[in-house]
């Protein structure tokens, strides 16, 4: 199939930003802006006394990234667990796959997990989940206990889908169709193992072109891993995706190794 040229970074009208659906919002103890979910613990033993330690609720939420960790303009959000682009939703054109059907499969994982954010599956022990928005940008950061296999296996998934699903259309809720691209990504060498792709949708949104973008990244550390969704109808600023994979990688560590990350900045407490 031919692929046109893919920009760095794609504008769209602020106009779109309707297309943005937010809903009731997900606090921390506190109530306040450093809003977290946590899961508790499950009850994942080490294989043996070398391995990587379960990570415990209150190390899942210590694992979470904060607006130090990505800099720029990020501030939290409070609506992490609920707020949702409507731009990834559709259903993939199974039939325009030729042959290649199975991969079809993959492409539709990959949308539904972009807008349920379940791109790691169900966690096995403890999880937690951090928010960020910058304008109509939203990062989001996922850390838990997943289970080194199943982790392992989506790593690989994720590293198919720039030959999987290279480019390929999809049917939003409204009927209309949308054009879908993922490349290959590059994040820093954090964790036992990482990959990344990029994402880019384009159709309609409330009437008007729109374009949306974000990167995914997923590491691992032990049993232990992390996601990141960064990007919005703006574009996206892959820079702020490197930094919260290589500080969440260390963060993450720092729990499993009996360390205690830097906490949030009191200011924002």
């Amino acid at each position: 199939m031919i692929r046109p040229f893919r920009p760095v970074r794609v504008l769209a009208p602020a106009v779109v930003a309707g297309a943005l659906l937010a809903t009731a919002a997900c606090s921390d103890e506190g109530g306040g802006p450093g809003a977290v979910a946590v899961s508790p613990a499950g009850e994942r033993s080490p294989a043996s006394p070398s391995a990587t330690p379960a990570l415990t609720g209150a190390g899942a939420k210590a694992a979470l990234i904060t607006p130090a960790d990505i800099e720029d303009n990020w501030k939290l959000a409070t609506d992490a667990a609920s707020w949702r682009n409507s731009m990834p939703v559709g259903k993939v054109d199974v039939a325009a796959f030729l042959t290649a059907k199975a991969d079809a499969a993959d492409c539709q994982r990959l949308l539904d997990g972009l807008y349920s954010d379940s791109l790691l599956g169900r966690a096995s022990g403890a999880s937690g989940l951090r928010g960020f928005t910058s304008e109509d940008s939203r990062l989001l950061y996922q850390v838990g206990d997943y289970g080194s296999a199943n982790l392992d296996a989506t790593l690989a998934w994720l590293k198919s889908l720039p030959s999987k699903c290279d480019q390929f259309t999809a049917t939003g809720k409204d009927g209309g169709k949308r054009t879908v691209q993922v490349v290959s990504a590059k994040v820093p060498a954090s964790g036992d193992a990482r990959e990344a792709v990029t994402v880019t949708v384009q159709g309609d949104s409330g009437g008007q072109p729109a374009t949306y973008t974000t990167d995914v990244a997923v590491l691992r550390i032990g049993a232990s891993g992390a996601a990141v969704t960064n990007g919005g109808l703006s574009g996206v600023d892959h820079d702020s995706t490197a930094l919260a994979v290589r500080s969440g990688a260390q963060r993450l560590k720092d729990v499993l190794s009996g360390k205690t990350p830097a906490p949030m900045p009191s200011q924002l407490d």
